[in-house]
């Protein structure tokens, strides 16, 4: 058997954080068992469902790196089998029309609010003759649900879970416009596209009832359910925005790398042993149901964080770059040239053990590549007084000599002129950060230099200097 899963989100909004897990478990079962993951619009509900959220879906998805097989499905394009679907039910005596009219079905749902419990159909169009239906009654068709026995569910996750058929009333399959309902479309959908296995939600665990039943009514075998555990905060409450319960797309903007939300994703509801940190590859030789647990999972912004400052410090100085190049270029005003790219390129292995996002990545490399006179912060300026400035003038007359522009002769060049004035190094580097970084922190101060090139640090010792530069305070 060839495993094919699939993830069904309905367009009513960006990709959040947990219709991305849903959709990497899936994936990753897929992957692990050589098998075919499916991407399936639940597009229904005409009057919520957009154009703009499928495409933040399908750009969501692209970005955490889970490709699907085949073209998406459209559940809206398959409304006509729907249908066929329910009149073969109702040719075979194994759905009805319902002419209850909404005044009768209000009068049920105040009956079971005031007997405190769920609103359940009786049944009373289940066994009437259609020739005694009121007339202008668009009737709904119903499930004639079994009412003996119970229904059983091996939840791949959950394991044996049941319930009583009592419990479950006639479910609505068709509305009275014609249009099917997500019970019956999901279920159609699921048969029609080889579904396997349905990873989703625990808080679909109660439609997995139905939709077994339907299933066994029409003679299909319904997939392997897996329910997984649902999502909260740190704190054990229902996972909000105040915990990170943003659409991915946030994340991205937040300067997350993909593989490092996709490993944040893995570990909610899921792991190996004491691992944490995993890699895509690694996933998916190792994800496989039965490492997944019952119980809520916690997700916690900070691991994250953590997680994506590991991710930064291993990922190319190159492919970093790339990263931040346009946050860069809106920054300083200005495109990229290859220089100032070699520049950042070089700079990269002391900059991102710093970073725990892009974001902060991009911040701390934009004064590599700022144009001069560079912007020097209020802090810095205050380091540029006029002992700093006879120090930094002696200095610019060292540097200025060196035949190698090396970091250790550059090291040994700036220690030399400190122990030669008798000041500590320190009154000679942080003058030195402000002018070169224009900030109080900077990475190592001779490795500063090195980067920037013997012209545009001298450069900016001069721009200190100069009697009429105006510090951008």
């Amino acid at each position: 058997m060839t495993v094919v899963t699939r993830f069904a989100p309905s367009p009513t909004g960006f990709l959040h954080i947990g219709g991305a897990r849903t959709a990497l478990f899936n994936w990753l079962f897929a992957r692990h068992h050589g098998g075919r993951f499916l991407l399936r619009i639940e597009d229904t509900d005409r009057r919520r469902s957009t154009d703009e959220a499928v495409a933040a879906i399908f750009d969501g998805l692209s970005w955490l790196g889970l490709d699907w097989d085949d073209e998406p499905v459209s559940q809206f394009s398959r409304l006509p089998r729907h249908v066929e679907a329910a009149d073969r039910l109702l040719d075979e005596g194994k759905a009805y029309r319902c002419y209850a009219a909404p005044e009768e079905l209000a009068e049920m749902r105040e009956q079971a609010k005031a007997e405190g419990r769920g609103m359940l159909y009786d049944g009373r169009w289940r066994d009437r003759d259609p020739r005694d239906a009121p007339p202008g009654v668009d009737p709904v068709v119903r499930f004639r649900a079994p009412r003996e026995g119970e229904t059983v569910v091996e939840d791949a996750v959950q394991g044996t879970v049941r319930v009583a058929n009592g419990q479950l009333d006639d479910m609505v399959l068709l509305r009275s416009d014609g249009t099917p309902t997500y019970m019956l479309a999901v279920v159609v959908d699921d048969r029609d596209m080889g579904i396997t296995h349905a990873i989703r939600g625990d808080d679909h665990l109660n439609n997995a009832f139905r939709q077994t039943q339907l299933f066994r009514a029409f003679g299909w075998e319904p997939p392997v359910y897996a329910h997984i555990p649902l999502i909260h905060g740190a704190d054990g409450a229902k996972l909000s925005k105040r915990h990170g319960a943003l659409g991915v797309d946030a994340y991205r903007d937040m300067g997350i790398l993909p593989d490092a939300l996709a490993n944040a994703l893995l570990r909610l509801g899921w792991s190996h042993g004491d691992e944490e940190i995993i890699a895509r590859e690694q996933a998916i030789e190792w994800f496989d149901l039965d490492r997944v647990g019952r119980g809520a999972a916690r997700f916690d912004l900070d691991k994250l964080m953590s997680l994506n400052a590991h991710y930064i410090d291993r990922t190319d100085p190159g492919a970093l770059v790339e990263m931040i190049r346009s946050d860069l270029e809106r920054a300083v005003g200005t495109d990229l040239d290859p220089d100032k790219t070699d520049r950042l390129i070089r700079a990269m292995p002391e900059l991102k053990p710093r970073a725990n996002s892009l974001v902060a990545l991009a911040e701390s490399a934009a004064f590599y590549v700022a144009e001069r006179p560079i912007p020097i912060d209020a802090k810095a300026a205050k380091l540029l007084g006029e002992n700093a400035r006879s120090t930094l003038a002696g200095l610019l007359d060292a540097l200025g000599t060196l035949e190698s522009w090396e970091q250790g002769e550059i090291e040994l060049t700036i220690r030399t002129f400190a122990h030669d004035r008798d000041t500590k190094l320190g009154a000679v580097a942080q003058p030195l950060r402000a002018c070169l970084a224009g900030t109080t922190v900077s990475p190592g101060i001779f490795e500063v230099a090195a980067v920037l090139g013997r012209e545009e640090t001298l450069g900016r010792i001069e721009d200190a200097l100069g009697e009429t530069r105006d510090p951008r305070i």
